[in-house]
């Protein structure tokens, strides 16, 4: 996506903590990163990742979604200040809006997302207490390109993280926290670096190469 030497423009859209966001900023923070964090969005003011934000000096912005009346006013806001920044990527982290199709398909393909399971398994929200309700032996996570359908799109990238019997919902969630923390930044670098394109609805890493051995849970 980037075809040039200067770093691609991010902007980060958050409604929480951000510990997704600050994993991409600290990646971002390497020297000679190919992407640069120019923005953090979020839709609630008290949002505990604008103070992550603004400690790392990026700028921040505020879109109250309950302060505007209609949905299409709220996106056309965000979209004027992403466009005020020259932004080029949107990475959304914790972001707890459905976006309108009409905003999606404005940032097709350049919008990316990470979501707690392995999907298209365990679309939506608590991904966790339904995997362990389904018996899966293993979860994770995946960054996909974001389409106007919840939690779909090419997906760049996955983890999986074996399930345990002893797992809860949140001992499994902190599990596949971290490995969010390494697979979202990484995602990132690949689509900064211009290795990542869409062919017919699937993501395509140049260079990439896969796992040989297959993983099973539980061991033999």
């Amino acid at each position: 996506m980037n075809g040039t030497a200067s770093p691609l423009r991010v902007a980060i859209l958050i409604s929480g903590r951000g510990s997704n966001m600050q994993a991409l900023i600290d990646d971002c923070a390497r020297p000679g990163s190919p992407a640069r964090i120019d923005l953090v969005i979020s839709n609630k003011p008290d949002a505990a990742g604008l103070a992550r934000a603004g400690a790392a000096g990026i700028p921040t912005a505020v879109v109250p979604h309950r302060a505007v009346a209609e949905r299409a006013a709220f996106e056309a806001e965000i979209s004027a200040k992403l466009q005020a920044a020259g932004i080029q990527l949107i990475c959304l982290a914790g972001f707890m809006r459905i976006l309108g199709d009409e905003f999606v398909d404005a940032w097709r393909d350049r919008m990316i997302n990470i979501h707690p399971s392995l999907l298209p398994a365990f679309k939506g929200l608590d991904t966790h207490a339904r995997a362990l309700a389904a018996g899966v032996r293993f979860h994770g996570c995946s960054v996909h390109f974001v389409r106007p359908e919840m939690d779909t799109g090419p997906i760049i990238a996955q983890a999986a993280v074996p399930v345990v019997a002893t797992d809860t919902p949140d001992s499994l969630a902190a599990r596949v926290l971290t490995a969010e923390h390494c697979i979202y930044p990484l995602a990132l670098r690949w689509i900064a670096e211009g290795r990542v394109r869409v062919e017919n609805e699937r993501a395509v890493i140049d260079g990439a190469t896969a796992p040989q051995q297959p993983l099973i849970n539980p061991q033999p």
